[in-house]
C-alpha cells in the first residue's frame, strides 16, 4: 500500500496515537474549540498536516441533514462597504468548507422577504443578514422558528435573543471627534447618516459626548444629515460652509459623505486641511487614494464577516453561546485632511 494511500485512511484515531493525545482532544482541535491549550492544538495539526487527514465536514454535515451552505442577504455587491464585509465571511465559511448563497437585496424589503423565506425551506443550513431591511418584530419571529442566523450591522434595535455583529460606532465617532477637539477645533460640524439607523444615533451621540468632555456646546446649525452617499455629503457641507460662521472642521458619518465634502470644499475655495479639516468613518479604500488622504474611523469590515461566521456555526451546532452582541473595536487611521484650524486674519 502506497504513502499517499495510507494517508488518505488516515483515522482520528491514527492522529491521536501519533500525537500522544485522546480522541476527543483531536476532535476538539479539528473542530476549532476553544478548550484546547496552543501548545496541544499546535501539536495535533502538525500531525494532520504530516498524515493529511481531513475531518470530511460535508460529508458529516450530510449525514445530519446539512447542506453545507449559508445564506447571505446583502443590499449590494458593489461597494468597499458590502464587498469588505462579504470578503471576510466568505473567506471564513471556505476554511469551514461551507459556502454562500449570494443573495442581493437592493435594501428592497419585500425582496429580501422573498429571499429568506426561500433560505428558510431547507436550503440552507443558517444565514448572515447585513444590514437587513426586516423589522425587529421580523427578525425576533424568524428566531424564535429556531432558523439560526446572525444580524451584521442592524440598523435597527433588535430583540436581545438576536444574534448582532457590529463595530463599536459610539466610540469611533467619539475618537474622531476627540482627534479634532485636539488640535484646536471647536465649531466642528457633523453630517449624520440615515435617520434612524443604529450608526447613525450612536455615532452622532459619541460625537455629542466628545464635546460635552471638552466644554464645548453642540450648534444645531453644525448638525446637517445625508444618506451615507457622496452626493448627500457634498451638499450637506455646502450648506454648512455657507453659513454666516462656517465650521472648521467636519466630522463625516462615513467616508463616502466625506468625500462629498472634500468636494464641496475644493469648489467653494476651502482648502483641506488649510481651511477645513474633514474626518470620515469606515477606512474604505476610496479614503486612502482621495487628495488630501482621508482621515476616518477604520471599522473593521472584514472582521465583522468572519466572527458572523464564527458565531453562526456556533449556532448551526447547537452549541452554547454566551454572548449574542458582539461589537469589535474601531480604531482612528490619522492622514492628510485634519490639521490644527487656520488663525483668525489679522
Amino acid at each position: 500500500m502506497s504513502e499517499a494511500t495510507r494517508a488518505s485512511r488516515a483515522t482520528i484515531r491514527d492522529v491521536a496515537r501519533r500525537a500522544g493525545v485522546s480522541v476527543a482532544t483531536v476532535s476538539r482541535v479539528v473542530n476549532d474549540r476553544p478548550d484546547v491549550s496552543r501548545e496541544t492544538r499546535d501539536a495535533v495539526m502538525e500531525v494532520v498536516r504530516a498524515m493529511s487527514f481531513t475531518t470530511n465536514r460535508s460529508a458529516r454535515g450530510l449525514s445530519k441533514g446539512r447542506t453545507g451552505l449559508v445564506g447571505c442577504t446583502i443590499p449590494y455587491v458593489l461597494g468597499d462597504y458590502y464587498a469588505s464585509i462579504l470578503s471576510g465571511a466568505t473567506e471564513a465559511l471556505h476554511e469551514q468548507e461551507m459556502r454562500a448563497v449570494l443573495c442581493p437585496t437592493k435594501h428592497e424589503h419585500d425582496r429580501e422577504a422573498a429571499l429568506v423565506e426561500r433560505l428558510l425551506r431547507g436550503t440552507t443550513d443558517g444565514a448572515i443578514f447585513v444590514l437587513p431591511s426586516e423589522s425587529a418584530e421580523e427578525l425576533g419571529d424568524l428566531e424564535s422558528q429556531g432558523f439560526p442566523f446572525v444580524v451584521i450591522d442592524a440598523p435597527m434595535p433588535l430583540p436581545a435573543r438576536v444574534p448582532v455583529v457590529s463595530a463599536t460606532h459610539w466610540a469611533g465617532a467619539r475618537s474622531a471627534t476627540e482627534h479634532l477637539l485636539g488640535l484646536g477645533h471647536r465649531r466642528i460640524a457633523i453630517i449624520e447618516g440615515r435617520e434612524g439607523w443604529v450608526a447613525t444615533e450612536e455615532r452622532a451621540n459619541g460625537y455629542q459626548a466628545a464635546l460635552a468632555g471638552a466644554g464645548v456646546l453642540p450648534s444645531p446649525e453644525l448638525v446637517d444629515r445625508g444618506n451615507f452617499e457622496i452626493a448627500d455629503g457634498y451638499e450637506a457641507a455646502r450648506r454648512l460652509l455657507a453659513l454666516d460662521n462656517p465650521p472648521t472642521a467636519i466630522f463625516a458619518s462615513n467616508d463616502n459623505m466625506a468625500i462629498g465634502a472634500l468636494r464641496a470644499a475644493a469648489e467653494l475655495g476651502f482648502s483641506v486641511p488649510g481651511h477645513l479639516s474633514v474626518v470620515g468613518f469606515d477606512d474604505s479604500e476610496l479614503s486612502r487614494v482621495v487628495t488630501p488622504a482621508l482621515t476616518t474611523v477604520r471599522q473593521p469590515l472584514e472582521e465583522m464577516g468572519r466572527m458572523a461566521v464564527s458565531l453562526l456555526s456556533r449556532l448551526i451546532d447547537g452549541q452554547r453561546v454566551e454572548t449574542l452582541r458582539i461589537e469589535l473595536a474601531t480604531r482612528l487611521v490619522v492622514r492628510s485632511s485634519t490639521a490644527p484650524p487656520a488663525p483668525p486674519p489679522r
